[in-house]
C-alpha cells in the first residue's frame, strides 16, 4: 500500500475532470502535482461516451449563455488549444443551429429568451411560422408560431473526441491518472485523504468533485455536504430516413421531443414523463419511449419521417440537479479545499471548456479570473434560490 501526496486530485476523468486537470496544469502560477482518478478507465459507461454532444447559446439563463458562448470559440480552436507535439485533435464541429419551436402558449417565453440570447451576442435568428416553412420546408407549421434557429455558434460534435482531447493535453503537461474509484476524507482542516480499491492513499489539499452521476453525490456525502443530485437515464435511438431533407439543424419540438442529423441517418431523443422517470443506474433501452412517444411526435412535425428504419439505440446517464437543472460549481462554504463540478443535468460537454478553466482559476489565483462563475455556487441551495432554466432539453 502507497502513501502518495499531490496538490490537487480530481475525482473522476471524462471530459469534466480532465478539463479542469489540463487547464490547471497550463497555468503559470500552478506548478503542483495534479492527479485525476477515474473509476470507469475504458470510459465505457461516462456520460462523455453516451451523451447526443451538442452546443448551444439559446438557454434563459445568462450565465449559461455566456458558459457556451465562450465554449464554441473553444471547440473551434481545439486543434490548436489541445495539440500535443504538433498532433491536432479534430471534433468534427457541425454548426447547424438548434431550432427551438414554439406554440402559441409559449411565444412569451421565446421572445424573452430571444431577447436576452441576442444582448449577450449570440447569433440566433427568429422566425414566425412563414419563415419557419420558408427556411425549412419539410417542417409542419400547422400549429406554430414562431421559432428561433442558432444561425452560428450551435450544432453537435465528436463528444468523446473532446473528453481525449483533454485527457490526452492534460496527460502530455504532467498530470497523473490513477483507475479506482476514489473515496474521501477530511484529515484536517486543511488536508484531504483520498483512499483507492487498492487500500493506497493520497494526501492533498484540494479536492475536486467531477465525479458525475457514479459517484458525485457519495463524494460529496463522504465530504460532509449532501446535495440533491442522482442519476437519471436518457436514450439515444437511430434512424434513417428514405427522404432526403435540407439543412436539418437539431430540432427541440415544443413537447422537448429531439432530433439532429448524423452520418447519413438521424439521432432523436426525449425525456421520460416524470412519473416514469426514476432514479438509474442500469443502462438498458427503453425502446417503448421510442415507439410511443417519440416516432409519433418526430413523424408529426416533420412528415418525412413518417417513413424510416430505425437503427442501434443506447442509454447513459445524467447526473441530474433535482434543485434546478443547473451544475453547482466551485468552493463549498466551510469545507476548505473541496470543489464541486456536479449537477450538469445533460449540460456537460458543453460547458466543459468554461468550467475546466473557471475552476482552474479559483484553485489557482483564488478567484475567477475570466468569466464569473458564482452563480452557480451551491450556496444558491441553501438560500433556496434556483437558477430556472426555461429551455431544459
Amino acid at each position: 500500500m502507497a502513501n502518495q501526496t499531490a496538490d490537487a486530485v480530481i475525482i473522476g476523468g471524462a471530459v469534466m475532470g480532465s478539463s479542469v486537470a489540463c487547464h490547471l496544469a497550463q497555468r503559470d502560477d500552478f506548478s503542483g502535482r495534479i492527479v485525476v482518478v477515474e473509476a470507469d478507465p475504458t470510459y465505457e459507461i461516462c456520460a462523455s461516451a453516451r451523451s447526443a454532444a451538442s452546443i448551444r447559446q439559446q438557454f434563459s439563463s445568462a450565465i449559461n449563455i455566456e458558459i457556451s458562448l465562450y465554449g464554441i470559440r473553444f471547440l473551434r480552436e481545439i486543434g490548436a488549444a489541445l495539440a500535443v507535439d504538433g498532433d491536432q485533435p479534430a471534433i468534427d464541429l457541425h454548426e447547424g443551429g438548434y431550432l427551438f419551436l414554439a406554440t402559441p402558449d409559449k411565444l412569451s417565453i421565446l421572445e424573452e429568451n430571444h431577447k436576452l440570447q441576442q444582448e449577450l451576442g449570440a447569433n440566433i435568428g427568429f422566425y414566425d411560422a412563414a419563415g419557419l416553412s420558408e427556411k425549412f420546408p419539410w417542417l409542419n407549421t400547422d400549429d406554430l408560431t414562431a421559432g428561433c434557429h442558432g444561425i452560428t455558434g450551435e450544432g453537435w460534435f465528436d463528444g468523446y473526441g473532446l473528453m481525449q482531447a483533454f485527457r490526452k493535453k492534460a496527460r502530455s503537461l504532467g498530470v497523473d491518472y490513477v483507475s479506482g474509484k476514489a473515496g474521501v476524507e477530511r484529515t484536517s482542516n486543511s488536508d484531504w485523504t483520498v483512499h483507492l480499491p487498492d487500500g493506497s492513499t493520497i494526501s492533498t489539499p484540494v479536492v475536486v468533485n467531477c465525479a458525475g452521476a457514479s459517484g458525485g453525490a457519495e463524494i460529496c456525502r463522504q465530504a460532509g455536504i449532501d446535495v440533491p443530485i442522482v442519476a437519471k437515464k436518457r436514450c439515444v435511438f437511430t434512424f434513417e430516413c428514405r427522404d432526403q431533407l435540407e439543412r436539418v439543424p437539431l430540432l427541440i419540438d415544443p413537447t422537448g421531443t429531439y432530433v439532429r442529423p448524423e452520418g447519413t441517418g438521424y439521432i432523436c431523443g426525449s425525456a421520460p414523463p416524470e412519473d416514469q422517470d426514476p432514479d438509474c443506474s442500469d443502462f438498458d433501452v427503453d425502446y417503448g419511449l421510442f415507439e410511443e412517444h417519440i416516432w409519433p411526435v418526430l413523424a408529426t412535425r416533420v412528415p418525412a419521417f413518417e417513413a424510416i428504419k430505425p437503427g442501434a439505440a443506447w442509454a447513459g446517464t445524467y447526473d441530474m440537479n433535482l434543485f434546478d437543472h443547473n451544475a453547482f460549481l466551485g468552493t463549498v462554504p466551510d469545507i476548505d479545499g473541496f470543489y464541486l463540478a456536479l449537477g450538469f443535468s445533460g449540460h456537460g460537454l458543453q460547458q466543459s471548456p468554461a468550467v475546466g478553466r473557471g475552476l482552474a482559476e479559483l484553485i489557482a489565483a483564488g478567484s475567477y479570473q475570466t468569466l464569473d462563475l458564482t452563480p452557480l455556487s451551491i450556496e444558491r441551495l441553501a438560500a433556496d434560490q434556483p437558477i430556472i432554466e426555461k429551455n431544459v432539453v
